[in-house]
Order: C-alpha cells, then sequence, then structure tokens
C-alpha cells in the first residue's frame, strides 16, 4: 500500500464526518502515533461546521519524513468519509491514485468508479457495545489498510488518548478494524492470485 505521495515522502490525510463522532480525536490520535511512535513529523488541522453535534467535521492530517512548511490539504493521498455529506464535500479534493476509505453503514460512493475500501464501522462499534467508539474501529482499518502508521504506535497513542477506564475497550475496538482491513487485504491478495493463475 501507498506510504507517501512524491513530494519528499509526504502523505496528506483526511477524516471527514459529522459532529459527535470522534473524527477530531481520530485525526490527533493519528498524529500523536506518528509523531511520537513512528518519530515522522505530523501536523494537524481541524474544522467544524457551525453545529456542534451533527455538523460537517473534519481533520486534516499530514504525515512526513522532512518538516511540514503548510499544515492544509491541498490534494488529499488518503480520504476517510464517515457520513454521506463528508464524502460529497471531500471526494473531489482525492488525487487520482489516492485510496478512499469509507464506513459502509453512513456512506454510499455514488460517482465514484475506482476501487476503495469499506467497513461496517458504526455496526461493528455497536457490537463491541459502544457506537461512539466506531472512529476507533476506522482508525484500526486505516492502519492495515494504508501502513501510513505502525500498528504499535497506532495502539499506544489510542490506550493514551482515550478516558482513563476505557483503554481495554478502545484496544479491543483498535484490534477488530485492524483485524477487518487484514482480513479484507487478504481476501483482495488471494483473488490477484487467483486470477494470475487461471
Amino acid at each position: 500500500m501507498k506510504k507517501g505521495n512524491a513530494s519528499g515522502g509526504q502523505t496528506e490525510i483526511v477524516f471527514t464526518g459529522f459532529g459527535g463522532q470522534g473524527i477530531v480525536l481520530a485525526g490527533k490520535i493519528l498524529g500523536q502515533a506518528v509523531a511520537l511512535g513512528d518519530h515522522k513529523e505530523s501536523t494537524l488541522v481541524q474544522s467544524y461546521g457551525p453545529e456542534a453535534r451533527g455538523g460537517a467535521c473534519s481533520a486534516q492530517v499530514i504525515i512526513s519524513e522532512c518538516t511540514i512548511h503548510y499544515p492544509y490539504v491541498r490534494q488529499a493521498d488518503i480520504l476517510v468519509c464517515m457520513s454521506q455529506g463528508g464524502f460529497e464535500k471531500f471526494i473531489d479534493s482525492l488525487t487520482p491514485e489516492g485510496i478512499l476509505i469509507l464506513d459502509s453503514d453512513l456512506v454510499q460512493p455514488r460517482g465514484f468508479d475506482r476501487e476503495h475500501f469499506d467497513i461496517p464501522a458504526t455496526r461493528l462499534a455497536e457490537e463491541v457495545g459502544r457506537k461512539m467508539m466506531a472512529n476507533i474501529i476506522m482508525l484500526g482499518f486505516f492502519t492495515a489498510v494504508t501502513e501510513t502508521v505502525s500498528f504499535e504506535a497506532a495502539s499506544g497513542a489510542v490506550a493514551a488518548s482515550v478516558p482513563k477506564g476505557t483503554e481495554a475497550m478502545n484496544l479491543k475496538a483498535f484490534s477488530k478494524g485492524c483485524d477487518y482491513g487484514r482480513a479484507l487485504l487478504k481476501g483482495r491478495q488471494k483473488k490477484a492470485e487467483g486470477k494470475t493463475g487461471a
């Protein structure tokens, strides 16, 4: 999976959804994991709609091997959508070879005909016991399918960032997302090998 674009190994990422989903927290955990765990540069810019809950919300994260001079995403190498409105607002910012990741419970990629990744993050969060952990499941899935951050760094940042007493449940949610992503990649690999072997 692609780890950085041509501009000096820099990767530009947008997480989008609506207020109350923990979108900014997911971006913060990713940036922290990359900086403290993987020892790379990272920036985070967050944006909210006028409504605190239910309004549009995004977190822009840039990861780089070198100094980051401009913290805003110009074109997303990776776009993570947890709402239909977020998908429609940001899909045009995704590069032609960029990675699209969706919560399949909440987003229909209308008009997008390239291969993408999706996970029923909200449903899986309900299985773990808390719908509010869909963002952590999505972060685990993101970690597995993009390889932009190491599992160790991301899981450590999850444990350090969530409310005291919820660490174990959040780490379970993170691992569930990771496992789903790894299984999806393995399935795609087998399918590709089957095609070449035919």
